[in-house]
């Protein structure tokens, strides 16, 4: 063997652990974002159906604050809540995660207000 290739093989397998630790890495971070936004949407589907619950009988405001109470239980908070037709309540949630903010949307009332589509 060439005195100049010693050492070539170490390099490599150095360079090869290099790639797989970023790959590693890469992963985990999609992995990280995927669970925030599952997350998200559960806290939002959650807080959805809970202040759709209150909508008829104590109206928005009151419908909103069990819905921010369902979410900050579920690990999230709303950022927006508004009533979105009769008795339907449309929600959106947030948890911080590591690449950054999931946001979800839910939206929750009586059958008869069933979205197309």
């Amino acid at each position: 063997m060439p005195s100049g290739d010693r050492g070539s093989g170490t390099v490599l397998v150095l360079a090869l652990v290099a790639v797989v630790l970023l790959l590693g890495a890469g992963l985990g971070a999609l992995s990280a974002a995927h669970g925030s936004a599952g997350r998200a949407q559960s806290a939002a589907d959650l807080a959805a159906l809970a202040g759709a619950g209150v909508l008829p009988r104590q109206g928005v405001a009151a419908a909103c604050a069990v819905a921010g109470e369902a979410a900050v239980r579920n690990g999230a908070r709303l950022t927006a809540c508004e009533e979105d037709g009769a008795d339907v309540l449309r929600v959106t949630a947030a948890v911080d995660g590591v690449g950054g903010q999931a946001l979800r949307q839910a939206r929750a009332g009586p059958s008869s207000a069933r979205e197309e589509g």
